[in-house]
């Protein structure tokens, strides 16, 4: 299986479906169908354990990454050096579905929608894009995510 997927709050389980297709999609469509992505969706309360302790931020955010690529020993992560390869767990992306939805209704978008621009976002944090190291990774980081978004998009609506 390419993503395993947890729902860890029952405010999650009607956009797991989606979700899961997004993310097998995504994984196709950067090139990576044989390799392992692990989904978490959760609450802020969990979230904000997590990037309390280990990012340092004592609140809730939108998505966190924790890259298995970086820990085999690639540190960070090149982007373009990430290979299909079959099993390679890539790592965990962990979404809150809280600040999701609370997103989708600022934003003006969808909840699905804003559910996958931050599976993407995350994603890419996953293979080593960064959007704050510097401007010029902000702008490549954010041109890929518009892509892989587009992707996901076409193959949403095309009559496969």
């Amino acid at each position: 299986m390419t993503v395993e997927f947890r729902c860890a709050t029952a405010r999650g389980r009607g956009y797991a479906r989606r979700l899961c297709a997004d993310a097998d999609r995504l994984m196709r469509a950067a090139g990576l169908a044989e390799c392992e992505l692990s989904l978490t969706l959760t609450s802020d309360r969990a979230i904000r354990r997590l990037n309390r302790d280990f990012r340092g931020f004592d609140t809730p955010t939108d998505v966190l990454s924790f890259s298995q690529i970086e820990q085999a020993g690639i540190a960070p992560p090149n982007p373009r050096s990430v290979k299909n390869s079959p099993g390679l767990p890539v790592g965990d992306v962990v979404i809150s579905i809280d600040t999701a939805l609370r997103q989708a209704r600022e934003y003006r978008v969808t909840p699905s929608s804003r559910l996958r621009r931050l599976l993407i976002h995350g994603f890419l944090h996953l293979l080593g894009y960064d959007h704050e190291r510097s401007p010029a990774d902000a702008r490549r980081m954010f041109a890929r995510e518009r892509a892989l978004a587009a992707k996901l998009h076409e193959r949403r609506v095309s009559p496969q």
